[in-house]
């Protein structure tokens, strides 16, 4: 098995406050590149038990990685978001686009970690329509553990589903 990124020191250029945000989404990134590069469409969007599919794990990190960063940088999310949100369920696009749609995504997301300056960490921020309060380093704080934690439940989903293959 090979070193974990946060294993591998300070990545240049990121406020070293953020690194561990960081390092989450490079990580996620790696383990959605390796894990899906050894599933058939089929395994993707299976759905073991009724539980999510790898798929929907997937697509979800880079959804909810977007909207979350929305907030944090203190915008509501658009109609496009919304309606996205509501398609992460339903929609099934092929592996090689939904891994595109991810990296892409988790890119956004390091693009904006790095312009995030140290003294914005602590700027309130609101979540949802209920206005829920939160801050700038507490949505990306989020951000990064809500993907590892759905990219976790994709790795988990596969060796369920593919056994002792």
């Amino acid at each position: 098995m090979s070193t974990e990124v946060w294993q591998r020191g300070s990545i240049p250029g990121y406020e070293p406050l953020l690194m561990p945000v960081v390092h989450s989404f490079l990580q996620v990134k790696e383990d959605v590149a390796g894990l899906v590069a050894h599933l058939d469409e089929e395994l993707l969007w299976r759905e073991p038990a009724g539980a999510a599919s790898i798929g929907f794990h997937i697509r979800h990190i880079g959804g909810s990685t977007e909207r979350l960063l929305t907030y944090a940088r203190g915008e509501r999310l658009s109609a496009e978001q919304l309606a996205a949100a509501k398609a992460e369920s339903t929609e099934r696009p092929l592996r090689d686009a939904l891994v595109a749609e991810v990296q892409a995504a988790l890119d956004r997301a390091l693009t904006q970690v790095r312009s995030t300056s140290a003294d914005s960490l602590l700027l309130e921020r609101t979540v949802g329509r209920a206005g829920l309060p939160s801050t700038t380093l507490g949505l990306l704080f989020h951000a990064a553990e809500h993907a590892t934690r759905h990219a976790g439940q994709a790795i988990t989903t596969a060796r369920i589903l593919v056994g002792g293959r």
